[in-house]
């Protein structure tokens, strides 16, 4: 990785992050251009702008512009020129909000109108966020599947909240636009790995051990009827 302003990026690619308000939109830029979560939400007015440069096999430095899209811009007469000109295009959902989920087809339609006449469409990808609340789950993956599938979309699940994948989601999106294929090595590397925290307690904070007695034995073992 390289966040240096005295490297030449070789290319320069706009990504931008579209969907529902309340989907993580801003804490995926924010996670992956900063390395930070936001507890609090924050709408996003308009848009918001992060740059994250990186390295892509062959020593390829490439500047990323990610836009981050405020979800009340659907239908407003900025959207079109922010779409305008992208490289690649990260639709965004929480996998444990349903309508979120539906409300990409209004989406992927506006950037579908958009992007027609452009000789090169913009790569599309599938992003559900909030995997670290997988037992909240709502949308199953089936549809998410189905949906990356039928609009011709990478597919990604990632987490604002934990990190985890979101370095990945991007370095895959720059790497297939560019074409570019990433070794295992390289995909391993972007996984983020969530380490638990080691404890160490006082001796003072330790309870002493009870005495095991005739009667803690007896009531430890199970009778089976």
């Amino acid at each position: 990785m390289s966040d240096s302003e005295d490297d030449t990026p070789d290319k320069q690619l706009k990504i931008i992050i579209m969907g529902d308000g309340a989907s993580g939109k801003t804490s995926i830029a924010t996670r992956y251009s900063q390395e930070q979560f936001g507890k609090q939400y924050k709408q996003t007015l308009g848009l918001d702008f992060f740059l994250k440069r990186i390295v892509l096999p062959g020593n390829i430095n490439v500047a990323l512009q990610v836009w981050d899209i405020g979800g009340q811009t659907l239908g407003g007469a900025m959207l079109d020129k922010y779409i305008y000109g992208a490289n690649g295009i990260l639709l965004v959902y929480d996998i444990t909000n349903y309508s979120s989920f539906e409300n990409l087809d209004d989406w992927i339609t506006q950037v579908k109108s958009v992007c027609k006449s452009e000789e090169k469409p913009p790569h599309m990808a599938l992003v559900g966020n909030k995997v670290d609340l997988e037992h909240m789950r709502t949308v199953k993956m089936d549809k998410h599947q189905k949906f990356a599938q039928e609009h011709n979309m990478s597919s990604h699940f990632v987490s604002a909240k934990t990190g985890d994948s979101v370095s990945l989601c991007f370095q895959k999106v720059a790497a297939e636009i560019l074409g570019i294929k990433l070794t295992r090595p390289e995909l391993e590397q972007h996984q983020r790995v969530v380490k638990a925290e080691i404890v160490q307690y006082n001796q003072s904070d330790v309870p002493p051990k009870q005495p095991v007695t005739n009667q803690t034995k007896k009531s430890a073992m199970c009778s089976l009827q």
